[in-house]
């Protein structure tokens, strides 16, 4: 378990520099977008609109509240989309309106953070990958089954970083916080699932 992080951080930036390399495949379409072309826009929306959902769903767990960001974020993208400079993926620049809104979203019910420190029962560890320290074997499904049972600020950094892929620089950016922060949430975040896995596995023998 101990190379996880290496190789997921290393495939994430194979793949990033795969997206750059091809992020203007869709470049004719984006051009139309730019010039209001109501059937581009749609094209856009059916290759994006799937990932994007998951995503919001990811942070604000509710479906219906996914779908409405999801929806809004698309119209905001394609009313600036004359700001998108194509320096990174359209993917990726429409992914960031997605993640802040959905941040925006949960922030005005609540502060993401605000019971982190003082969850009871999470031991404060400085390591870096707690996961290594135990064995546990669960499919995908369950883990993602987990994740959305965990409070608001646990399950935003699990998604972002295990399941969006961005690295601890790129979530305090997001969240407004440091990376130090980031790397202490995260792995309190990873304590917290492992309970919540070993309890499920308790469940279920």
């Amino acid at each position: 378990m101990s190379a996880a992080v290496p190789i997921k951080t290393s495939l994430y930036r194979k793949m990033s520099n795969v997206e750059a390399a091809f992020r203007n495949l869709h470049q004719d379409l984006l051009d139309r977008c730019k010039e209001g072309d109501q059937r581009a826009q749609f094209q856009i929306y059916k290759l994006y609109y799937k990932a994007m959902y998951n995503t919001s769903l990811r942070i604000v767990s509710d479906t219906m509240e996914a779908e409405d960001i999801m929806q809004e974020s698309f119209l905001s993208a394609f009313e600036k989309i004359e700001t998108y400079s194509g320096t990174v993926s359209f993917g990726a620049w429409l992914k960031r309106i997605v993640i802040n809104r959905s941040l925006d979203s949960l922030n005005r019910k609540k502060g993401i953070f605000e019971d982190i420190d003082h969850y009871t029962g999470i031991r404060d560890n400085s390591e870096e990958d707690t996961l290594r320290k135990e064995e546990i074997d669960v499919r995908v499904e369950e883990v993602k089954e987990a994740i959305e049972k965990l409070p608001d600020g646990y399950r935003i950094i699990l998604s972002l970083y295990l399941l969006e892929g961005y690295d601890h620089d790129e979530i305090a950016e997001i969240l407004g916080i440091n990376s130090s922060t980031s790397r202490s949430q995260l792995s309190r975040a990873k304590q917290k699932l492992i309970s919540e896995l070993n309890e499920h596995r308790k469940n279920y023998r």
